[in-house]
Formats: structure tokens, C-alpha cells, sequence
């Protein structure tokens, strides 16, 4: 019997589930952990510090991610970098939103331009980017447009009115 060839679902989304069910079992398990060693409320002086800090780095390098773009679209060429420069800082502005060590623990190192180039490198190692350009035509035109062909008609302003 022939089986159709499926595409799999890669290992990392078969525990996807898990992992959304365990990560904030890990997050309140680091609260606790570092609630111990260094007490309540520097604790969650650490998690505010974080968000405040965060939001701060935040705000100064998505400013600088609008201008790269800005001056990527001047020049003509493509924002890939900084496309994905601006998604990285928006996934760092969510773990650094959501309260917890864990997700700071991943954000910070998004915040930091070198992490962010190596990931872009690692990423799109074996993609391609092709431009093409594409423009509008109709079935029936088989040659260049042309304003001095058959179906221009050259009117002089004693021959027209306007109604």
C-alpha cells in the first residue's frame, strides 16, 4: 500500500503544548527560588526593574530600528535586517512585559545588536532573496505602449467642451 508523502510536523511543535503548560510552572518555580535566596520584595523590585528597564532599551533601539528602515527605503534597498532587528525587539518587549525570570532570561539577549546579527546570519543562511518586478498588461496588447499610436486621439481646445 502507497502511502501519501506528508510533510511531519517537526519534533519542536509535537512538545508545544508541554511547553506552554510548563513555562509558567518554570517562571513560578523561579519565583520561588529567587524569592528565598534574596527575599519578597527585592524580588519583585527585580521583576518591575526589569520591566521599566526593558521598556526604556526598548523604546531607544525601536527608534533606531524606524530610522534603519526609514533610510533602508530612501536608498531602495531591502530592510531584511532590520525587519528582523524590529520582530526581535518586539519579542523581547513580550518577555520582558509578561513577569518572570525566565522570559527576561531570553529577552535580554535579544536587546543586544550582536545576538540579534548572529541569529539573522543563522537564520537565513540558505535563503535566497530575488527581486522581480511586475507590471500590469492586458491580453490584448501584444506591443510597447505607445501615446502617438491609433488609439490617441489629439483634440484641440476648439474641438472638445467640457459639459
Amino acid at each position: 500500500m502507497l502511502r501519501p508523502n506528508v510533510a511531519r510536523n517537526p519534533p519542536v511543535l509535537r512538545f508545544l503544548p508541554l511547553l506552554l503548560l510548563a513555562w509558567p510552572l518554570a517562571e513560578i518555580a523561579l519565583f520561588i527560588v529567587v524569592g528565598r535566596n534574596i527575599g519578597v520584595l527585592p524580588t519583585l523590585a527585580l521583576i518591575i526593574l526589569a520591566a521599566v528597564v526593558g521598556g526604556l532599551v526598548l523604546r531607544q533601539q525601536g527608534l533606531g530600528v524606524l530610522n534603519r528602515m526609514r533610510a533602508n527605503v530612501t536608498t531602495g534597498t531591502l530592510p531584511g535586517q532590520t525587519l528582523f532587528d524590529g520582530m526581535a525587539l518586539a519579542l523581547a518587549a513580550i518577555f520582558l512585559l509578561v513577569p518572570g525570570f525566565l522570559g527576561d532570561i531570553i529577552a535580554i539577549p535579544l536587546l543586544l545588536p550582536p545576538v540579534r546579527a548572529w541569529l539573522y546570519r543563522r537564520l537565513t543562511r540558505h535563503i535566497r532573496v530575488v527581486e522581480t518586478t511586475t507590471t500590469y498588461r492586458s491580453g490584448s496588447d501584444t506591443g510597447p505602449a505607445r501615446l502617438d499610436g491609433p488609439g490617441v486621439v489629439d483634440l484641440d481646445d476648439e474641438d472638445w467642451k467640457r459639459r
